[in-house]
């Protein structure tokens, strides 16, 4: 029950992420020192970029990269900021999930180990159960020896006659 709840909240906080994503790349624009900084990481990656298809194709690395026009730049800066977001609330999403998993899966252990103690516990009891009865066996056949054969049937007799009188209202 509470997991498709989990997966469905998840998946409504991803879709609600791309508008958030879309403001943040808007507000992005317009804030003058925020646009310079995001100006510097779009060249950044822009550099970057450009050198790993370049040595993925095998061009030569150390050829001057042309830097963006500021337009270009703010665009593809807002773009990685929105794609960073909504990256971060998935990862957020997955590692709340992976910890309540893990909750779920140490509380179903524990109750495991709950009931294998339990078993045990029950085990000894039985085993000292056993111990006793074994006990009171060889106490009857004791007294059986010591009385012979009549004596058994005597006890069994006199002891069927205390149970009746017990049974009996008085």
């Amino acid at each position: 029950m509470i997991l498709p709840v989990v997966k469905l909240g998840t998946l409504a906080l991803k879709t609600l992420c791309k508008p958030i994503a879309n403001r943040l790349k808007k507000e992005a624009g317009i804030h003058p020192k925020f646009r310079q900084f995001i100006i510097n990481i779009a060249q950044v990656n822009h550099r970057v970029t450009t050198n790993i298809q370049r040595r993925i194709y095998g061009h030569s690395t150390d050829v001057a990269i042309r830097p963006l026009n500021e337009e270009k730049a703010v665009q593809a800066a807002a773009d990685l900021i929105g794609e960073l977001f909504v990256f971060s609330v998935a990862g957020a999403a997955l590692i709340f999930e992976v910890q309540r998993s893990a909750r779920s899966e140490a509380r179903k252990e524990e109750i495991r180990k709950q009931e294998i103690e339990a078993m045990k516990q029950r085990e000894e009891d039985l085993a000292r159960e056993l111990e006793l009865l074994k006990q009171k066996l060889n106490e009857i056949e004791q007294l059986a020896k010591g009385r012979g054969l009549s004596g058994i049937l005597n006890f069994r007799h006199g002891h069927a006659l205390e149970e009746s009188k017990s049974a009996r209202p008085a």
